[in-house]
């Protein structure tokens, strides 16, 4: 009875390490993942011109690297905190292995104790040979293999407790290793975060004294993807107008469920990169005052990267607005459309399998090397947000 109780006891103590090892773990993967977004937003400021000039690009991935940085740093608070919680908790559960270890010693030696002073009344043997009839030698037989299995027990039992305890105080000394660690990133971090936020402040006072050619920048530019937005609806509407008129085939009906189906997981158009422009109405990242109006996302990524299909489908048109390509994919009723394209990777009429590359991404030298694809969906003719689509 004294044997179960202390197991159900030992099972007690494991359970809130493996809950709080779990949290910590998932900690550690998000830090991780934001870390690997500072990286890539880096390399991508490493490709701006090498210069001290402020340009909207510069600003735009320093504001993004800050917001990271911020997440990051809140991230590591959290895994901190978590490991306090787990060390205490390790540390409880080692504590309290060791009183089970303890009482499985003590009752380890009294059943000895009491195993030796039985030897000295009578040997086994003699226990056995001391039998009135058959019956009874068989039940003292097998008290005596009980016996002998109960002490083995006892035995493995401590053993296995002495290891759990072993196991703990592996496990703390590796947890107060990675306490270590996120402190030191967490200092980094911060200094990290005020030595861009100094630059931020700086590029913002740069660039209000420019704020004059620099909304005759943002015109211009508006007035490309307003040229460029108007073609792409005039082309779904084409193709939408005329699938209209014909049954989608069953393959296409299984590519259209397939697309739908994937509503929040599927893959970015680009391998690797950060969202610069969101979808819909929003005040401008630099100027306040300016409002746009993004009918799809633009995605930023690194000089020499390919845009790549999100599902599989065909390519109905590859065609060129202001001196760069855009390419459409049916997919059944769905359309995906992967503007500022330097090259094609695709013809139309081509069949293209998940993830497989599109075009080059165009690098804009008068936009400070800047490398961003703009990405949108369809449902027939109505305009999708992509940030609903695609994995977070």
């Amino acid at each position: 009875m004294k044997g179960k109780l202390y197991i159900v006891l030992l099972m007690a103590v494991m359970a809130c390490s493996v809950f709080a090892a779990d949290s910590v773990k998932d900690l550690q993967k998000k830090q991780r993942q934001l870390q690997a977004e500072i990286e890539q937003t880096n390399k991508m400021l490493k490709q701006t011109k090498k210069d001290e000039s402020a340009t909207m690009n510069k600003l735009q991935l320093l504001n993004q690297n800050i917001k990271t940085q911020k997440k990051l740093i809140h991230t590591l608070d959290s895994e901190i905190t978590a490991l306090n919680r787990e060390m205490k908790r390790l540390s409880n559960t080692r504590d309290s292995l060791q009183v089970i270890l303890e009482r499985y010693k003590a009752d380890y030696a009294q059943m000895v104790r009491q195993s030796h002073y039985a030897r000295m009344q009578q040997s086994p043997l003699l226990f056995l040979l001391a039998s009135d009839s058959f019956q009874q030698l068989a039940r003292r037989t097998r008290y005596l293999q009980e016996f002998a299995h109960f002490r083995q027990e006892q035995v493995r039992r401590i053993e296995n407790t002495q290891a759990e305890i072993d196991t703990q105080n592996e496990l703390l000394e590796n947890n107060k290793a990675d306490k270590q660690a996120a402190l030191s990133t967490r200092k980094r971090e911060q200094a990290n975060l005020q030595r861009d936020e100094r630059k931020q402040k700086n590029m913002l006072n740069q660039l209000k004294s420019k704020e004059k050619d620099l909304n005759k920048q943002i015109k211009q530019k508006q007035k490309k993807v307003n040229e460029l937005n108007r073609k792409i609806d005039e082309m779904v509407r084409k193709q939408t107008e005329k699938a209209s008129k014909t049954t989608l085939t069953k393959e296409q009906q299984l590519i259209a469920g397939g697309f739908e189906a994937n509503k929040g997981r599927l893959p970015w158009p680009v391998e690797k990169g950060m969202i610069s422009g969101h979808f819909g109405k929003q005040q401008h990242p630099v100027y306040s005052q300016v409002t746009i109006d993004n009918k799809g996302i633009y995605l930023q990524t690194t000089a020499g990267t390919k845009a790549r299909a999100v599902y599989k489908g065909e390519v109905t048109s590859c065609f060129m607005v202001g001196g760069t390509y855009a390419v459409i994919v049916q997919h059944g009723n769905y359309r995906t459309v992967y503007s500022n394209l330097s090259k094609l990777s695709v013809k139309q009429g081509d069949k293209v399998d998940t993830k497989q590359a599109i075009g080059t991404i165009f690098t804009d030298p008068e936009q400070d090397q800047k490398t961003e694809l703009y990405f949108q969906i369809y449902k027939d003719k109505n305009i999708q947000n992509p940030e609903l689509w695609i994995a977070k």
